[in-house]
């Protein structure tokens, strides 16, 4: 196991501008953050897309903090029914649902008037990244798209599944699909070995570091147990081949929580994506000391698809 630490980026300032946008009749919180005294002058712009138990401000920080370090605005987003958001039931997952939402929360950015609507880059990370391969197919017009340890291919995640956990979360999750108006919950986030959807790869562990980065900070540790109904037949990747902007995708060797799936990459042949692969497991790019390996080569690639 690596020696985790969440990375310093004290020096570093930013304004953060709250608001909110509308999609499917939810009301979604958003944060966008700027540098700090910027000029007013429209900045290019970086949606991100949060993974699969993600609210604003859990994990990402660091890279959003970089990135406007970088001159870039920088706009993070609650799903219906997580954090902020409203929505019903809470803590439901459908990615489908959830791409419709990171596009109302693209159009949001784009009428942000500190944003320059015509120079956007996309970033997901996780289940995210799956959204992002969306969202790039669905919107020529961004500038690039990066995704960081994608789940690509929600078969090979289910698979990653020890059998008895899988058959255990599948039971349950038809249990709620059977009981409209009654969600059933598990756990997101478990310690090794016990019971929750994630408890690979130092899952727990993440969780702490990221909830001690941000003192006071809450966490609602649960998800719909239906959600799990949903991964196997959420593929991105057979949707790569449509992706006609530049695409960086940064993937862990060592992750199983999401297998990255290099094969089916490189199958696709799509000279617009770009494949880096570092040696860390699901969760080790969101922290030191892996996580200059996975921002250097983010900062290059918006330096090449969208210079400041």
């Amino acid at each position: 196991m690596i020696n985790r630490r969440n990375p310093d980026t004290s020096d570093i300032t930013t304004r953060t501008i709250k608001s909110t946008f509308i999609t499917e009749g939810d009301t979604c919180s958003a944060m966008l953050h700027v540098p700090e005294g910027e000029d007013g002058s429209p900045l290019p712009g970086i949606l991100m897309v949060g993974g699969w138990g993600s609210v604003q401000q859990a994990l990402t920080s660091s890279f959003v903090n970089h990135f406007v370090a970088a001159g870039y605005a920088v706009m993070e987003f609650d799903f219906p029914g997580w954090g902020l958001s409203s929505g019903w039931p809470r803590q439901d997952i459908n990615p489908w649902r959830r791409v419709k939402a990171a596009s109302a929360a693209l159009a949001h950015l784009k009428s942000q008037p500190q944003v320059a609507a015509h120079r956007i880059v996309v970033w997901g990370t996780s289940f995210g990244g799956g959204h992002v391969v969306d969202l790039a197919t669905q919107h020529p017009d961004l500038h690039g798209a990066i995704i960081q340890v994608p789940m690509l291919d929600g078969l090979v995640t289910l698979r990653a599944t020890p059998l008895p956990r899988m058959i255990q979360l599948l039971g349950l999750g038809v249990a709620g699909l059977l009981k409209p108006g009654t969600a059933i919950h598990v756990p997101t986030v478990a310690r090794k070995g016990e019971f929750g959807t994630m408890d690979r790869d130092n899952a727990w562990e993440a969780l702490q570091m990221g909830l001690d980065a941000h003192p006071g900070a809450k966490y609602v540790n649960r998800v719909t147990a239906r959600s799990v109904l949903t991964i196997g037949f959420y593929r991105p990747w057979t949707r790569l081949k449509d992706v006609q902007v530049p695409m960086l995708i940064v993937g862990a060797t060592r992750d199983t929580v999401a297998p990255f799936v290099e094969d089916k990459v490189r199958k696709v042949a799509n000279p617009n994506l770009k494949v880096v692969q570092i040696d860390a497991d699901h969760f080790d790019p969101y922290f030191e000391p892996c996580f200059p390996d996975a921002l250097k080569p983010q900062l290059g690639f918006l330096n090449e698809v969208l210079p400041i």
